[in-house]
C-alpha cells in the first residue's frame, strides 16, 4: 500500500464568503458549514474561530481532527463515518496542515479539557499552535448522554470533511510518500534489518472510553493488523471522553508520531512492518484474551522489537504491562510509551501496574502536576465545568477567571505517543 500526502500549509484563519485557500489563510463559509451539520439531536450549533497567541480559552474539549480530503484512490477520509467502509491508506490524501477543528459545547463526559491559545497552559497543549475552527454544539432537551456524544463527534467529523473541501484545487506546499510492503516483499527488501512493529492500544473501555475503527466500537474487536497508511486516512476515530491530558483525540490518530518516527527510520536501521492494534478492557479475561492475540500475532510476523503505547491510565495499565511481558517472553524487545500519575508530589507509584521485564519506559510526564492557568479575554463554551473536569476540583475555577488544576485538565499535556513537549526521566 502507499499513500501520498500533500501538505497546504495554513498559517491562518478567516470567516468569508467562501470556504478556501488563499496564501495560507484558511477562509470558512459559515453557512455552508452550519448546513453540513444540521442534526436533530443538537439544539444549537455556534462556530468561532481561535488562533495561536490570542488570549483565547476553549473548555471542554471533547474532539480536535484535522481537516483532510481523498482526492484519489480507494475509499474516503473517515471510513464509517463520513465515508462508506472501503479500505483507506492507498492513492492520495489532501491536508490543511496548521488547520483544526476543534468541538466543544456543554459537558458530555466529566474527562473533557482545555486548550489555552496563550500563556502558560498554551505551552502544555499543541493545539495552541494550530488555527482552529470551534463547534460548539448544545444537546436537544433530554439527548442521553451517549447519544450527546455522538452526535457531537459526528459534527466534528463532518466539519472537518466539509473544511477539508478548501484543499480541492489548492497549492500544496510539501509532499509525502509512505509505502507499507506486504511481508514477503518486506522480508526480501530488508533481509537484514530488525523487524519492529507498533502495538497501538485503543480505549476501549466503555461508558464514553470508546474509539472506532472503520466505524466499529473498537471493545467489539480482536487484536488485528493496519497498514500504518490507513491511520493516516482516519481509519481510527476517537469517541472517547478519558482525561484530556493523555486522550488521543483524531487529530492524535492521524498525525500519530510513533507511525511518523518508525517511516523515517524504515529502510535504514529497521524494517516497518505494520500495526497491531489492541483494545484495552475492563474485565481480566478480556484482558488475558487481546494480549493473546497481540502476542499472536506479534510471533506470526516474526518480530525482533516493538514499540507499545497506551492510551489512558490505571485500568489500561495492566493491559500495557501485559502485552509488553508477553512479547518479552517470547523474546520479542518491547519499549513502552505512557504517562504517570504519581501525585503532584512525584512520590506515588507511577503505574497501578508493573514488571521487570518492562524495562524501556518512555514517559509523557505526570499529569498530577498543579498548574494556575491565567484569565483569558474570551471563553468559548463552558469555563464553569474547571470545578467537575477531571484534573479539577470545587473551587478550580476564581472569581477573576484564573483556573487551578492539575495537567490533566489540559488536552494533549502528557500525551502517549509523544505529541507533547513535556517528559520525565531517571537521573
Amino acid at each position: 500500500m502507499k499513500l501520498r500526502l500533500g501538505r497546504i500549509r495554513i498559517t491562518d484563519i478567516q470567516f468569508g464568503d467562501k470556504t478556501r485557500v488563499h496564501r495560507g489563510v484558511l477562509y470558512v463559509n459559515k453557512e455552508e458549514i452550519l448546513a453540513a451539520l444540521a442534526d436533530d439531536r443538537l439544539s444549537s450549533i455556534e462556530l468561532d474561530l481561535a488562533r495561536p497567541g490570542e488570549s483565547v480559552r476553549i473548555m471542554p474539549v471533547k474532539d480536535v481532527i484535522e481537516p483532510r480530503l481523498k482526492v484519489e484512490g480507494p475509499g474516503g477520509i473517515f471510513p464509517g463515518f463520513v465515508s462508506k467502509v472501503d479500505m483507506v491508506g492507498q492513492g492520495t490524501t489532501l491536508v490543511l496542515s496548521g488547520a483544526a477543528v476543534v468541538t466543544t459545547g456543554r459537558i458530555v463526559g466529566f474527562q473533557e479539557g482545555i486548550i489555552d491559545m496563550s500563556g502558560p497552559g498554551a505551552e502544555y497543549t499543541p493545539f495552541s499552535r494550530t488555527c482552529n475552527l470551534v463547534v460548539s454544539c448544545q444537546p436537544a432537551p433530554g439527548l442521553g448522554q451517549h447519544e450527546h456524544e455522538a452526535a457531537v463527534r459526528m459534527a466534528g467529523l463532518k466539519a472537518a470533511a466539509t473544511l477539508a473541501e478548501a484543499a480541492r484545487g489548492a497549492e500544496v506546499d510539501a509532499w509525502e510518500e509512505y509505502e507499507c510492503l506486504n511481508l514477503a516483499e518486506g522480508i526480501k527488501r530488508y533481509p537484514d534489518l530488525p523487524r519492529v512493529a507498533y502495538v497501538y492500544m485503543l480505549q476501549s473501555q466503555g461508558l464514553l472510553h470508546d474509539t472506532y475503527v472503520y466505524g466499529v466500537d473498537a471493545k467489539r474487536i480482536l487484536p488485528t493488523l493496519l497498514s500504518p497508511t490507513e491511520v493516516m486516512d482516519g481509519a481510527i476515530i476517537s469517541g472517547n471522553c478519558v482525561s484530556a491530558c493523555d486522550k488521543n483525540t483524531t487529530y492524535h490518530h492521524l498525525n500519530n508520531p510513533v507511525i511518523e518516527d518508525l517511516y523515517r527510520r524504515h529502510g535504514k536501521d529497521l524494517n516497518f512492518v505494520g500495526v497491531i492494534i489492541t483494545n484495552e478492557n475492563v474485565t481480566l479475561a478480556d484482558k488475558q484474551r487481546s494480549s493473546n492475540f497481540t502476542a499472536k500475532l506479534a510471533e506470526m510476523l516474526a518480530l525482533d522489537g516493538a514499540i507499545i503505547s497506551e492510551e489512558g491510565f490505571g485500568n489500561p495499565d495492566t493491559d500495557l504491562i501485559m502485552n509488553c511481558t508477553k512479547l518479552e517472553k517470547k523474546g520479542i524487545k518491547t519499549v513502552i510509551l505512557t504517562d504517570e500519575y504519581a501525585g503532584r508530589d512525584g512520590a506515588s507509584q507511577s503505574l497501578a501496574d508493573a514488571d521487570p521485564l518492562a524495562d524501556a519506559v518512555v514517559t509523557g510526564g505526570n499529569a498530577n502536576e498543579v498548574i494556575t492557568l491565567p484569565p483569558m479575554a474570551r471563553v468559548i463554551g463552558h469555563q464553569e465545568t474547571a470545578n467537575v473536569i477531571a484534573g479539577g476540583f470545587d473551587g478550580s475555577l476564581q472569581e477573576d477567571g484564573s483556573i487551578t488544576v492539575e495537567i490533566q485538565a489540559i488536552v494533549g499535556a502528557t500525551n502517549e505517543l509523544g505529541f507533547n513537549r513535556r517528559s520525565a526521566r531517571t537521573v
